[in-house]
């Protein structure tokens, strides 16, 4: 089989067509579905059930693609990563990360790499989840992640420091005028609540965490996203914990945790970080340390899971 047929493959099940898959490629109809065909002899069976509209893949093209996508997808990895450590115009560098982080720490630091590189694209890809961040590189999405550390991972992973979780509240909260907050003194409080809490064993961390100091959250608000979360807190919705990073850029009240909760910062990729990718890591690096003005925490296995500690 060859690289071209699982190209064609990926294109299809993405456009969910074979006319939208022809015309992305730039073949006609015919010569897609031939290569198609001949990918399934190939492998003997079919991978893709033609529908009067659109197609879906078989079992055993559920069990194929991911395997397509990856050499597909390493193929163009390894592309982009030549052109752009040469600086040749039409490089590119993939930057997987978390919502979060996409709207936090990294604006800063992908626009001053930007400066630097002017013959290199940046594409940001952004999730949700750390799961979903995870399965994504593992199918060689993008050329690096910024995320919190990957459990068991196999490929590369640096150690960029720690993020902070801090309560928000308004500016003219009574809890502004301290210089910390416990957890127990919330009790009473209405919470934002946001969809992308970190989950352990299978329950929100923070349903967890107060649990353990005594009471149930009481959600006064939900949103999709951090960035929602936080102006919703700075409104007066609630009270809210989330990345200091993120809650920094907005009129509202930060209030580091007693005792603190933290998390670890790592970038990781599957392969050796060399060129362009080794280049935004080592600024990131810098950057991150210089916003924090913490030193390096020592190294540690275990996944970034939002288990904060304290």
């Amino acid at each position: 089989m060859s690289l071209r047929q699982m190209e064609y493959l990926v294109a299809v099940v993405e456009e969910a067509s074979f006319t939208h898959a022809a015309e992305l490629l730039g073949v006609t109809q015919s010569a897609l579905s031939h290569q198609i065909k001949a990918l399934e002899r190939e492998v003997g069976g079919p991978l893709l059930e033609r529908l009067p509209r659109g197609v879906r893949l078989t079992p055993m093209g559920r069990a194929f693609l991911p395997h397509a996508e990856f050499a597909v997808r390493s193929a163009r990895q390894a592309r982009r990563a030549a052109r752009a450590a040469a600086g040749a115009a039409g490089g590119e560098l993939h930057i997987a990360t978390l919502h979060a982080f996409a709207i936090g720490v990294l604006p800063e630091v992908l626009a001053r790499w930007r400066r630097g590189h002017g013959q290199v694209c940046l594409a940001v890809h952004e999730y949700a989840t750390g799961e979903e961040l995870r399965e994504r590189m593992e199918r060689g999405v993008a050329d690096v992640a910024v995320g919190h550390r990957p459990k068991a991972w196999q490929g590369p992973v640096v150690s960029l420091g720690e993020e902070e979780l801090a309560v928000v509240v308004e500016p003219d909260d009574p809890l502004a005028k301290q210089d910390s907050v416990r957890l127990a003194e919330l009790a009473d409080r209405d919470w934002v609540r946001c969809a992308l809490e970190p989950v352990v064993e299978g329950r929100r961390f923070l349903d967890l965490a107060c649990e353990q100091a005594g009471f149930t959250p009481r959600t006064g608000a939900r949103t999709e996203h951090t960035s929602t979360a936080v102006r919703l807190a700075a409104a007066g919705a609630g009270v809210l914990i989330a990345p200091a990073h993120v809650a920094a850029g907005y009129d509202c009240a930060v209030l580091p945790l007693d005792p603190p909760w933290r998390r670890e910062l790592t970038a990781f990729s599957r392969v050796e970080l060399t060129g362009a990718a080794a280049s935004f890591v080592g600024l990131l690096d810098r950057r991150w340390w210089g916003r924090t003005g913490k030193g390096r925490p020592a190294a540690h296995e275990g996944e970034g899971s939002g288990r904060p500690a304290g």
